[in-house]
């Protein structure tokens, strides 16, 4: 079921969701102080491909913090109101609602990404 829910959700928008966090990574990368938090969005692009049986575990303490504060004034703001709007959009649809929640969870990412720890979940 998985396998199903992470194919229709790539058409659905997650391949738009996972470009989104391709390029803020890249224009992370471009400055030698950035490339850790470039590394850290390629990293996260991971639940915008295939988020169905993969939850988001925070682990993060005072640099993750600091970080976070630096990430939300930077690039956080726009990729989680990007994937809140999509997120709302599929959520007008019954059958929409499950992927719909996937967006919303990769929007709290989006806003905290340092210090999340993206996890497989098995049943």
């Amino acid at each position: 079921m998985r396998f199903i829910g992470n194919v229709i959700w790539i058409l659905c928008g997650g391949l738009l969701s996972a470009l989104g966090w391709w390029f803020v990574g890249l224009l992370w990368c471009c400055t030698v102080v950035g490339i850790p938090v470039g590394l850290q969005c390629f990293k996260l692009s991971s639940i915008s491909l295939n988020p169905f049986g993969k939850e988001v575990v925070d682990e993060g303490g005072a640099v993750s913090l600091l970080l976070n504060i630096l990430w939300i004034c930077l690039s956080g703001i726009e990729l989680a109101i990007a994937n809140a709007i999509i997120g709302c959009i599929l959520c007008v649809t019954i059958i929409g609602i499950p992927f719909g929640k996937q967006f919303f969870k990769i929007a709290r990412v989006a806003l905290f990404p340092f210090g999340a720890k993206v996890v497989r979940v098995h049943y």
